[in-house]
């Protein structure tokens, strides 16, 4: 796998997800529906979860994807995958309390190695990096030039 590659695609795929999720958060008003295991689900994950999902279908076709929004996904089996939930926290969304987040990670050997977890209402946006150091970004984000960024620690299970 091209970490660079990947830390530079699902780090953009999670900020244009987030302003997708911002502009429905924004609106006066958005549809609630249930699924079928009764959690919310609103336009903002269905259009966050389409545009990573064809985002990762086109920069890495040959790994298997499993999503939240797509419970065909659920039953695949890989040891090497991409893992998304694009609006992890509709409740709090629906709510509008601001709590919620775009989780991508890949995952080796049933260990996630890089990932990116971004909260757009918060403004703030954690990803490991290529060398797989974890970072915090700051400032203004581009989506396609990282800005200054700071290490976190992190502990491992």
């Amino acid at each position: 796998m091209d970490h660079d590659k990947l830390v530079r695609v699902i780090r953009r795929l999670a900020l244009e997800a987030g302003d997708r999720i911002m502009a429905v958060y924004n609106s006066p008003d958005f549809a609630v529906k249930t699924k079928a295991d009764a959690s919310p689900v609103t336009e903002a994950d269905e259009a966050a979860d389409a545009l990573i999902s064809a985002g990762l279908r086109a920069a890495f076709p040959d790994i298997t994807l499993i999503t939240e929004e797509q419970a065909a996904s659920h039953a695949l089996t890989a040891r090497t995958f991409l893992i998304v939930d694009p609006l992890d926290g509709t409740k709090e969304f629906v709510q509008r309390r601001g709590d919620f987040t775009v989780n991508i990670a890949y995952v080796e050997d049933g260990v996630p190695v890089r990932g990116v977890v971004y909260a757009p209402a918060q403004g703030r946006l954690f990803y490991t990096q290529a060398d797989g150091s974890s970072v915090e970004e700051t400032g203004a984000f581009d989506k396609v030039v990282a800005g200054a960024v700071h290490r976190v620690g992190v502990s491992t299970p």
